[in-house]
Protein backbone atom coordinates (compact mmCIF):
# COMPACT_ATOMS: atom_id res chain seq x y z
CA UNK A 1 0.00 0.00 0.00
CA UNK A 2 1.09 3.54 -0.99
CA UNK A 3 1.96 6.38 1.38
CA UNK A 4 0.22 9.19 2.09
CA UNK A 5 1.46 11.70 -0.96
CA UNK A 6 2.36 14.00 1.76
CA UNK A 7 4.85 11.16 3.01
CA UNK A 8 6.47 10.27 -0.34
CA UNK A 9 7.21 14.18 -1.20
CA UNK A 10 8.27 15.30 2.50
CA UNK A 11 11.66 16.69 1.77
CA UNK A 12 15.33 14.87 3.14
CA UNK A 13 17.74 17.67 2.95
CA UNK A 14 17.52 21.97 3.72
CA UNK A 15 18.25 22.50 0.07
CA UNK A 16 14.21 21.02 -0.43
CA UNK A 17 12.58 22.50 2.80
CA UNK A 18 10.08 24.97 1.51
CA UNK A 19 8.99 27.77 4.11
CA UNK A 20 10.58 28.68 7.44
CA UNK A 21 13.71 31.09 5.82
CA UNK A 22 13.62 32.89 9.15
CA UNK A 23 14.65 29.15 10.65
CA UNK A 24 16.44 27.65 7.90
CA UNK A 25 16.95 30.01 4.70
CA UNK A 26 20.61 31.84 4.14
CA UNK A 27 20.38 33.68 6.69
CA UNK A 28 18.44 31.66 9.16
CA UNK A 29 18.56 31.24 12.65
CA UNK A 30 19.40 27.79 12.97
CA UNK A 31 20.85 27.19 9.32
CA UNK A 32 24.50 27.28 10.63
CA UNK A 33 24.19 25.36 13.34
CA UNK A 34 22.63 23.18 11.28
CA UNK A 35 25.27 23.06 9.02
CA UNK A 36 28.12 22.92 11.53
CA UNK A 37 26.33 19.96 13.37
CA UNK A 38 26.24 21.91 16.51
CA UNK A 39 22.65 21.88 17.62
CA UNK A 40 20.82 22.67 20.96
CA UNK A 41 17.48 20.97 22.49
CA UNK A 42 15.33 22.65 21.31
CA UNK A 43 11.09 23.16 20.90
CA UNK A 44 9.43 23.34 17.29
CA UNK A 45 6.30 25.28 18.00
CA UNK A 46 4.16 25.71 15.25
CA UNK A 47 0.57 24.96 13.18
CA UNK A 48 0.15 21.77 12.28
CA UNK A 49 1.36 20.48 8.66
CA UNK A 50 4.12 23.19 8.71
CA UNK A 51 7.51 21.14 8.46
CA UNK A 52 7.99 20.65 12.22
CA UNK A 53 8.85 16.61 11.67
CA UNK A 54 10.41 16.89 9.19
CA UNK A 55 12.47 19.85 9.98
CA UNK A 56 14.11 17.49 13.07
CA UNK A 57 14.61 14.44 10.47
CA UNK A 58 16.77 16.97 8.25
CA UNK A 59 18.85 18.32 11.69
CA UNK A 60 19.53 14.33 12.17
CA UNK A 61 20.71 13.79 8.56
CA UNK A 62 22.84 16.78 7.97
CA UNK A 63 23.98 16.34 11.84
CA UNK A 64 24.56 13.03 11.27
CA UNK A 65 23.37 11.94 14.19
CA UNK A 66 21.13 9.15 15.63
CA UNK A 67 17.87 9.97 15.86
CA UNK A 68 15.40 8.56 17.87
CA UNK A 69 11.35 9.12 17.55
CA UNK A 70 8.44 9.22 20.55
CA UNK A 71 5.04 10.30 19.84
CA UNK A 72 3.68 12.06 22.98
CA UNK A 73 0.26 10.89 22.07
CA UNK A 74 1.16 6.69 22.87
CA UNK A 75 4.65 7.16 25.03
CA UNK A 76 4.79 6.82 28.43
CA UNK A 77 7.82 7.60 30.59
CA UNK A 78 9.11 3.80 30.33
CA UNK A 79 9.38 4.32 26.63
CA UNK A 80 11.43 7.42 27.56
CA UNK A 81 13.83 5.59 29.95
CA UNK A 82 14.51 2.76 27.16
CA UNK A 83 15.44 5.27 24.97
CA UNK A 84 17.55 7.62 26.93
CA UNK A 85 18.91 4.39 28.06
CA UNK A 86 20.09 3.60 24.29
CA UNK A 87 20.99 7.25 23.54
CA UNK A 88 23.97 7.16 26.56
CA UNK A 89 24.98 4.01 24.75
CA UNK A 90 26.00 5.85 21.69
CA UNK A 91 26.80 9.70 23.13
CA UNK A 92 27.75 11.64 25.60
CA UNK A 93 28.40 15.05 26.84
CA UNK A 94 31.98 15.61 25.12
CA UNK A 95 30.68 14.46 22.05
CA UNK A 96 28.94 16.31 19.14
CA UNK A 97 27.42 13.48 17.79
CA UNK A 98 25.06 12.67 20.78
CA UNK A 99 21.60 11.39 19.76
CA UNK A 100 18.52 13.30 18.78
CA UNK A 101 15.77 12.48 20.56
CA UNK A 102 12.41 13.61 18.34
CA UNK A 103 9.29 13.98 20.94
CA UNK A 104 6.13 14.58 18.60
CA UNK A 105 3.28 17.02 20.09
CA UNK A 106 5.48 17.27 23.37
CA UNK A 107 2.68 19.26 24.53
CA UNK A 108 0.58 16.11 25.74
CA UNK A 109 3.36 15.09 27.76
CA UNK A 110 2.30 15.11 31.37
CA UNK A 111 4.76 16.56 34.52
CA UNK A 112 5.94 13.43 35.22
CA UNK A 113 6.47 12.00 31.87
CA UNK A 114 8.52 15.87 30.90
CA UNK A 115 10.63 15.30 34.32
CA UNK A 116 11.83 12.23 33.30
CA UNK A 117 13.36 14.11 30.25
CA UNK A 118 15.53 16.72 32.32
CA UNK A 119 18.25 15.13 33.47
CA UNK A 120 19.22 13.36 30.19
CA UNK A 121 19.01 16.88 28.42
CA UNK A 122 20.68 18.57 30.76
CA UNK A 123 23.80 16.11 30.88
CA UNK A 124 24.35 15.99 27.23
CA UNK A 125 22.88 12.21 26.94
CA UNK A 126 20.28 13.37 24.46
CA UNK A 127 19.74 16.73 22.39
CA UNK A 128 16.19 17.03 22.36
CA UNK A 129 13.92 17.99 19.69
CA UNK A 130 10.24 18.98 20.93
CA UNK A 131 7.38 19.35 18.41
CA UNK A 132 4.14 21.26 19.47
CA UNK A 133 1.27 23.19 17.88
CA UNK A 134 0.49 24.39 21.69
CA UNK A 135 2.01 27.51 23.35
CA UNK A 136 4.94 25.86 25.04
CA UNK A 137 5.37 28.19 27.65
CA UNK A 138 1.74 26.89 28.66
CA UNK A 139 2.40 23.11 28.13
CA UNK A 140 6.24 22.44 29.04
CA UNK A 141 7.33 22.27 32.44
CA UNK A 142 9.73 25.90 33.24
CA UNK A 143 12.51 23.31 33.88
CA UNK A 144 12.81 21.68 30.54
CA UNK A 145 11.88 25.08 28.74
CA UNK A 146 14.74 26.34 30.67
CA UNK A 147 16.79 23.77 29.06
CA UNK A 148 15.60 24.20 24.90
CA UNK A 149 15.76 26.92 22.50
CA UNK A 150 12.15 27.74 21.27
CA UNK A 151 11.72 28.00 17.55
CA UNK A 152 8.25 29.33 16.04
CA UNK A 153 7.34 28.01 12.07
CA UNK A 154 4.96 30.30 10.37
CA UNK A 155 1.98 28.72 8.50
CA UNK A 156 2.77 28.31 4.56
CA UNK A 157 1.78 31.12 2.84
CA UNK A 158 0.04 31.12 -0.89
CA UNK A 159 3.48 30.73 -2.98
CA UNK A 160 4.89 27.97 -0.20
CA UNK A 161 1.84 25.82 -0.76
CA UNK A 162 2.27 26.21 -4.49
CA UNK A 163 5.56 25.81 -4.00
CA UNK A 164 4.32 22.41 -2.67
CA UNK A 165 1.58 21.43 -5.24
CA UNK A 166 4.13 21.68 -8.03
CA UNK A 167 6.88 19.95 -6.47
CA UNK A 168 4.54 16.94 -5.58
CA UNK A 169 3.96 16.90 -9.67
CA UNK A 170 7.47 17.11 -10.20
CA UNK A 171 8.90 14.62 -7.92
CA UNK A 172 6.03 11.85 -7.22
CA UNK A 173 6.65 8.78 -9.37
CA UNK A 174 3.03 8.02 -9.04
CA UNK A 175 1.56 11.37 -10.26
CA UNK A 176 4.30 11.54 -12.95
CA UNK A 177 2.21 8.78 -14.16
CA UNK A 178 -0.76 10.99 -15.14
CA UNK A 179 -0.96 14.34 -17.27
CA UNK A 180 -2.21 16.99 -14.14
CA UNK A 181 -2.80 20.18 -14.80
CA UNK A 182 -3.18 22.67 -12.24
CA UNK A 183 -5.62 25.42 -13.80
CA UNK A 184 -6.87 26.77 -10.68
CA UNK A 185 -5.72 26.46 -6.74
CA UNK A 186 -7.13 28.76 -4.78
CA UNK A 187 -10.03 25.91 -3.55
CA UNK A 188 -7.04 23.75 -2.74
CA UNK A 189 -5.28 26.77 -0.65
CA UNK A 190 -8.32 27.89 0.81
CA UNK A 191 -9.49 24.59 2.29
CA UNK A 192 -5.58 23.77 3.40
CA UNK A 193 -5.55 26.77 6.12
CA UNK A 194 -2.08 26.59 5.54
CA UNK A 195 -1.40 23.28 6.53
CA UNK A 196 1.25 21.62 3.98
CA UNK A 197 0.32 17.95 5.21
CA UNK A 198 -3.94 19.06 4.68
CA UNK A 199 -2.98 20.39 1.61
CA UNK A 200 -1.54 17.55 -0.05
CA UNK A 201 -3.53 15.29 1.15
CA UNK A 202 -6.38 17.13 0.03
CA UNK A 203 -4.75 17.16 -3.68
CA UNK A 204 -4.14 13.38 -3.58
CA UNK A 205 -7.74 12.90 -2.31
CA UNK A 206 -9.34 15.09 -5.48
CA UNK A 207 -6.78 12.70 -7.69
CA UNK A 208 -7.57 9.72 -7.17
CA UNK A 209 -11.37 10.18 -7.28
CA UNK A 210 -11.05 11.09 -10.94
CA UNK A 211 -10.69 7.92 -13.44
CA UNK A 212 -8.42 8.42 -16.64
CA UNK A 213 -5.18 10.06 -15.94
CA UNK A 214 -5.85 13.44 -17.62
CA UNK A 215 -6.76 15.25 -14.96
CA UNK A 216 -7.09 19.40 -14.68
CA UNK A 217 -7.63 20.80 -11.08
CA UNK A 218 -9.80 23.75 -11.00
CA UNK A 219 -11.68 25.02 -7.65
CA UNK A 220 -14.92 23.78 -8.61
CA UNK A 221 -13.50 20.14 -9.12
CA UNK A 222 -11.75 20.84 -5.67
CA UNK A 223 -15.18 21.85 -3.84
CA UNK A 224 -17.07 19.20 -5.10
CA UNK A 225 -14.64 16.32 -4.02
CA UNK A 226 -13.85 17.57 -0.80
CA UNK A 227 -17.70 18.29 -0.06
CA UNK A 228 -18.46 14.77 -1.03
CA UNK A 229 -15.53 12.78 1.02
CA UNK A 230 -14.45 14.94 3.79
CA UNK A 231 -14.05 12.09 6.53
CA UNK A 232 -11.44 11.16 4.28
CA UNK A 233 -9.12 14.03 4.74
CA UNK A 234 -10.43 14.67 8.38
CA UNK A 235 -9.80 10.99 10.23
CA UNK A 236 -6.49 11.81 12.01
CA UNK A 237 -8.55 15.65 13.43
CA UNK A 238 -6.90 17.67 10.70
CA UNK A 239 -10.22 19.58 11.08
CA UNK A 240 -9.15 20.79 15.31
CA UNK A 241 -8.11 24.25 13.98
CA UNK A 242 -10.94 24.64 11.56
CA UNK A 243 -13.75 23.69 14.63
CA UNK A 244 -11.84 25.86 17.34
CA UNK A 245 -12.24 28.56 14.81
CA UNK A 246 -15.26 28.28 13.94
CA UNK A 247 -16.16 27.75 17.80
CA UNK A 248 -14.80 31.41 18.63
CA UNK A 249 -16.53 33.10 15.62
CA UNK A 250 -20.15 31.55 16.89
CA UNK A 251 -18.80 33.57 20.35
CA UNK A 252 -17.73 36.61 18.52
CA UNK A 253 -20.93 36.71 16.49
CA UNK A 254 -23.17 36.71 19.78
CA UNK A 255 -24.65 33.00 18.76
CA UNK A 256 -25.09 30.75 21.60
CA UNK A 257 -26.13 27.67 19.48
CA UNK A 258 -23.27 27.69 17.38
CA UNK A 259 -20.66 27.84 20.41
CA UNK A 260 -22.42 25.23 22.26
CA UNK A 261 -22.49 23.37 18.79
CA UNK A 262 -19.22 23.79 18.18
CA UNK A 263 -17.74 22.92 21.74
CA UNK A 264 -19.86 19.53 21.71
CA UNK A 265 -17.97 19.09 18.49
CA UNK A 266 -14.68 19.32 20.17
CA UNK A 267 -15.80 17.45 23.40
CA UNK A 268 -16.77 14.76 21.52
CA UNK A 269 -13.58 14.40 19.78
CA UNK A 270 -11.48 14.00 22.77
CA UNK A 271 -9.91 18.00 22.65
CA UNK A 272 -7.97 18.80 25.84
CA UNK A 273 -10.13 20.49 27.99
CA UNK A 274 -7.19 23.56 28.45
CA UNK A 275 -6.93 24.04 24.52
CA UNK A 276 -10.59 24.99 24.85
CA UNK A 277 -10.62 26.51 28.27
CA UNK A 278 -7.69 29.07 26.75
CA UNK A 279 -9.65 29.88 24.04
CA UNK A 280 -12.46 31.06 25.80
CA UNK A 281 -10.00 33.19 27.66
CA UNK A 282 -8.91 34.84 24.79
CA UNK A 283 -12.11 35.32 23.27
CA UNK A 284 -13.11 36.88 27.07
CA UNK A 285 -10.79 39.73 25.91
CA UNK A 286 -10.39 39.91 22.19
CA UNK A 287 -14.14 39.97 21.61
CA UNK A 288 -15.87 41.10 24.67
CA UNK A 289 -13.04 42.98 26.69
CA UNK A 290 -14.09 46.41 28.31
CA UNK A 291 -17.93 45.90 27.17
CA UNK A 292 -18.24 43.32 29.96
CA UNK A 293 -15.01 43.06 32.37
CA UNK A 294 -16.46 40.59 33.90
CA UNK A 295 -16.13 38.04 30.83
CA UNK A 296 -12.10 37.52 31.57
CA UNK A 297 -12.63 36.77 35.58
CA UNK A 298 -15.30 34.22 34.36
CA UNK A 299 -13.55 32.59 31.74
CA UNK A 300 -10.36 32.64 33.68
CA UNK A 301 -12.49 30.99 36.53
CA UNK A 302 -13.69 28.34 33.63
CA UNK A 303 -9.89 27.77 33.20
CA UNK A 304 -8.77 26.89 36.43
CA UNK A 305 -11.84 24.89 37.28
CA UNK A 306 -11.64 22.44 34.52
CA UNK A 307 -7.94 22.04 34.84
CA UNK A 308 -9.11 20.85 38.05
CA UNK A 309 -12.12 18.54 37.72
CA UNK A 310 -11.49 17.41 34.02
CA UNK A 311 -13.69 15.68 32.30
CA UNK A 312 -16.62 14.67 31.68
CA UNK A 313 -18.35 17.48 34.36
CA UNK A 314 -15.79 20.17 32.62
CA UNK A 315 -18.39 20.21 29.86
CA UNK A 316 -20.99 22.20 32.00
CA UNK A 317 -18.39 24.96 32.86
CA UNK A 318 -17.23 24.96 29.22
CA UNK A 319 -20.71 25.32 28.31
CA UNK A 320 -21.67 28.18 30.93
CA UNK A 321 -19.01 30.23 30.12
CA UNK A 322 -19.44 29.79 25.84
CA UNK A 323 -22.94 31.03 26.54
CA UNK A 324 -21.90 33.46 28.68
CA UNK A 325 -19.59 35.09 26.34
CA UNK A 326 -21.58 34.37 23.25
CA UNK A 327 -24.27 36.54 25.01
CA UNK A 328 -22.57 39.17 26.10
CA UNK A 329 -22.04 42.84 24.20
CA UNK A 330 -18.89 42.88 22.39
CA UNK A 331 -15.94 44.66 21.76
CA UNK A 332 -11.98 44.36 20.50
CA UNK A 333 -10.88 47.76 21.29
CA UNK A 334 -8.02 46.90 23.61
CA UNK A 335 -7.40 44.48 21.11
CA UNK A 336 -7.09 47.32 18.42
CA UNK A 337 -5.43 49.45 20.64
CA UNK A 338 -2.23 46.89 21.50
CA UNK A 339 -2.11 46.73 17.85
CA UNK A 340 -1.77 49.99 16.88
CA UNK A 341 0.44 50.59 19.62
CA UNK A 342 3.02 48.19 18.40
CA UNK A 343 2.94 49.03 14.98
CA UNK A 344 3.49 52.83 16.33
CA UNK A 345 6.46 51.20 18.35
CA UNK A 346 7.81 49.29 15.16
CA UNK A 347 7.49 52.59 13.07
CA UNK A 348 9.22 55.31 16.04
CA UNK A 349 11.47 52.59 18.05
CA UNK A 350 12.45 53.18 20.98
CA UNK A 351 11.44 56.80 21.72
CA UNK A 352 12.63 58.48 25.12
CA UNK A 353 10.62 58.06 27.83
CA UNK A 354 9.93 62.30 28.65
CA UNK A 355 12.25 63.28 31.98
CA UNK A 356 8.76 63.92 34.39
CA UNK A 357 8.09 60.07 34.17
CA UNK A 358 11.59 58.82 34.33
CA UNK A 359 12.50 57.05 37.54
CA UNK A 360 15.47 58.63 39.62
CA UNK A 361 17.13 55.83 42.27
CA UNK A 362 20.19 58.12 42.72
CA UNK A 363 21.46 61.72 42.85
CA UNK A 364 22.90 61.88 39.72
CA UNK A 365 19.68 61.60 37.93
CA UNK A 366 17.75 63.36 40.30
CA UNK A 367 20.40 66.26 39.16
CA UNK A 368 19.40 65.11 35.58
CA UNK A 369 15.96 66.07 35.72
CA UNK A 370 15.22 62.62 35.82
CA UNK A 371 11.36 62.23 37.77
CA UNK A 372 11.23 66.27 37.68
CA UNK A 373 8.17 68.57 37.30
CA UNK A 374 6.07 64.98 37.24
CA UNK A 375 2.64 65.96 38.34
CA UNK A 376 1.35 63.33 41.22
CA UNK A 377 -1.85 62.72 39.95
CA UNK A 378 -3.97 62.51 43.81
CA UNK A 379 -2.53 65.83 44.73
CA UNK A 380 -4.92 67.22 42.10
CA UNK A 381 -8.58 67.13 42.34
CA UNK A 382 -10.25 64.73 40.63
CA UNK A 383 -7.33 62.76 40.80
CA UNK A 384 -6.03 64.02 37.60
CA UNK A 385 -3.57 65.95 36.48
CA UNK A 386 -2.96 67.40 32.87
CA UNK A 387 0.23 65.31 31.65
CA UNK A 388 1.39 64.18 28.69
CA UNK A 389 2.70 60.42 29.23
CA UNK A 390 3.52 59.73 25.75
CA UNK A 391 7.40 60.80 23.95
CA UNK A 392 7.34 64.09 22.53
CA UNK A 393 6.90 62.44 19.21
CA UNK A 394 3.35 61.10 19.61
CA UNK A 395 1.73 63.90 21.36
CA UNK A 396 -1.89 63.54 20.65
CA UNK A 397 -1.82 60.14 19.44
CA UNK A 398 -5.07 57.88 20.75
CA UNK A 399 -4.62 54.21 20.27
CA UNK A 400 -7.88 53.21 22.08
CA UNK A 401 -10.65 54.23 20.61
CA UNK A 402 -14.13 53.06 23.25
CA UNK A 403 -16.28 50.59 21.46
CA UNK A 404 -19.98 52.20 20.99
CA UNK A 405 -21.76 49.80 24.01
CA UNK A 406 -23.16 50.83 26.88
CA UNK A 407 -19.88 50.03 29.28
CA UNK A 408 -17.57 51.63 26.87
CA UNK A 409 -19.62 54.68 26.58
CA UNK A 410 -19.18 55.22 29.88
CA UNK A 411 -15.87 54.72 29.59
CA UNK A 412 -15.34 57.41 26.77
CA UNK A 413 -17.62 59.79 28.47
CA UNK A 414 -14.74 59.87 31.53
CA UNK A 415 -11.87 59.89 28.65
CA UNK A 416 -13.78 63.50 27.86
CA UNK A 417 -13.83 64.98 30.95
CA UNK A 418 -10.03 64.31 31.45
CA UNK A 419 -8.93 64.63 28.01
CA UNK A 420 -10.57 66.69 25.83
CA UNK A 421 -8.40 67.36 22.71
CA UNK A 422 -7.92 63.10 22.10
CA UNK A 423 -11.55 62.46 22.78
Amino acid sequence: MNAPLAERVRPKTLEDYISQHHLVGENGSLTHQIKIGIIPSLILWGPPGTGKTTLANIIATESKRPFYTLSAINSGVKDIREVIEKAKQGGGLFTTKNPILFIDEIHRFSKSQQDSLLGAVEKGWVTLIGATTENPSFEVIPALLSRCQVYILNAFGKEDLEALLYRALKEDTILKDKKITLKETEALLRLSGGDGRKLLNIFELVINSETGNTITITDELVKSKVQKNTVLYDKTGEQHYDIASAFIKSIRGSDPNGAVYWLARMIEGGEDVKFIARRLLIAASEDIGLANPTALVIANTTFQAVTTIGYPEARILLSQCAIYLATSPKSNASYMAIGKAQQTVRQTGNLSVPLPLRNAPTKLMKDLGYGQEYKYAHNYENNFADEEFLPSELVGTSFYEPGENQREKAIKDFLKTRWKDKY
